[in-house]
């Protein structure tokens, strides 16, 4: 047993990252490791990669450093989807030394019996065809919500995209399985969960990515929504083409689900959607947008854009401003294309110089901030549900609604990890809501 050895984690990425992260820690403290903060002492410090944008992977060297200067005899591990597509690279990183590819993460302890330091980094990598088990995860952060991995893989073919390439074929936890997870969260308070997954919407393919669905993603949901002591269940991102009236109409009259969706769209204009190989066109997320706010007047939606793809003129980008400032959405989840290797795009021409890039990406986080004004100020007076978190900012505890509305009140340590009925009265200087308590008494 480790008793005195401290292992550090830090997570590059989505929250899929932070649930397999997640694991992976728990894995460290059953062979009797201390789980310590990345930015104190520790003798094992582990690295979870990502590789959706460049700017991750420049990140990845400074935080190295980081570690190094916190212990210069440290053991370093880099781990996830950046460790897969381009483990020499890392380990040829100073002070690396141990990469591990997808099928190796979560066996990550059984590698390091010796924590004498390398001269350069040992690599256990796999074929990504190899990466056809699946792996449960769970993360819990701050007490009052869990991110719960469904789902891993993906097998569309996004020709900006590499996470096929990191993570392999899309293929699902069992709904049994599912259910076991999300009740052991329950059993220690967290009142809320966040459903992750690479495509989650696929939710249903055989542990080897077969394509015998043994359950879908609506029969999830449905069974989810039934375990006892989970308050609010939320879906993290799904693709609009999998997003169907079905399991709309069901969150609308859920226990248990909130009316808050994130719907990637990337573009706004068929031709680049096309050239992206997504599997929709601009007409499918207008219908999904709308058969929403149909049945939850009130509901949060944001979405995912792409700026600058190849062959992004002036005229399309600004199609897809157009069409957004006209959707009825609440915010934008906004990326600046950056050529990723050993995929279609990285070959397109119309390459948009990164200056332009720069420029339109600003526009649209323009068009995101009035959209969530526009969407908060529509929330006012109404009486919502919200529950807060544990972190003192300034003199403040925030807070989250069902609808994904932000509120702030000063800070209170008895409010952490409750639920609270409130009216929204007004929006503060710095943007997040105001509010007043229906009853001081918590609901839970």
């Amino acid at each position: 047993m480790n008793t005195d050895k401290k292992v550090a984690f830090y997570t590059l990425g989505c929250k899929l990252n932070f649930s397999e992260t997640s694991t992976i820690a728990r894995n460290f403290i059953n062979e009797g490791f201390e789980r310590v903060d990345f930015d104190t002492k520790a003798d094992v410090y582990v690295i979870n990669t990502c590789s959706v944008t460049d700017n991750t992977d420049k990140r990845f060297k400074s935080i190295v450093k980081n570690a190094l200067k916190k212990n210069d005899e440290a053991f370093l591990i880099a781990v996830g989807c950046y460790a897969q597509l381009k483990p020499e690279e890392l380990a040829n990183v100073n002070g690396v030394d141990l990469v591990l590819g997808a099928t190796e993460k979560f066996n990550v302890t059984s590698y390091i019996n010796d924590l004498t330091k390398n001269n350069i980094g040992e690599v256990h990598s796999c074929e990504i065809s190899d990466a056809d088990f699946y792996v449960g995860s769970y993360s819990i952060g701050d007490r009052t919500r869990a991110f719960l991995k469904v789902q891993d893989g993906c097998d569309y073919k996004c020709t900006y995209c590499t996470i096929p390439l990191a993570r392999g074929i899309s293929r699902s936890d069992t709904l049994e399985n599912v259910i076991e997870n999300a009740r052991e969260i329950s059993s220690k308070g967290i009142k809320e969960i966040v459903l992750t997954g690479v495509n989650i919407g696929d939710y249903g393919k055989g542990e080897f990515g077969n394509k015998k669905h043994e359950h879908t993603f609506l029969e999830l949901v449905k069974e989810l929504d039934k375990v006892d002591g989970i308050h609010r269940l939320r879906i993290s991102s799904i693709e609009p083409n999998l997003l169907k009236d079905e399991t709309i109409n069901f969150v609308s009259k859920s226990n248990s689900f909130v009316p808050h969706f994130h719907i990637p769209l990337q573009s706004g204009s068929d031709e680049l959607l096309k050239k992206m190989k997504r599997r929709y066109l601009k007409n499918t997320y207008t219908n999904r947008v709308s058969r929403i706010k149909e049945v939850m007047p009130n509901a949060c939606i944001g979405v995912d854009v792409i700026v600058g793809f190849p062959g992004e003129t002036d005229e399309l980008f600004l199609e897809t401003y157009n069409y957004l400032n006209d959707l009825d959405i609440s915010y934008l989840h906004v990326f600046t294309y950056s050529e990723r290797p050993n995929t279609e795009a990285v070959e397109m021409q119309g390459v948009v110089p990164k200056k332009v890039r720069a420029k339109r990406s600003k526009m649209l986080r323009g068009l995101s901030a009035k959209k969530r004004r526009a969407f908060y100020e529509s929330q006012l007076g109404n009486t919502l549900t919200a529950l807060f978190e544990s972190e003192n900012k300034e003199g403040y505890i925030y807070g989250f609604t069902e609808n994904y509305v932000k509120v702030k009140t000063p800070w209170n340590p008895a409010l952490i990890n409750s639920l609270h009925t409130i009216t929204l009265t007004e929006i503060d200087q710095d943007g997040l809501v105001r509010f007043d308590f229906v009853k001081e008494k918590a609901i839970v």
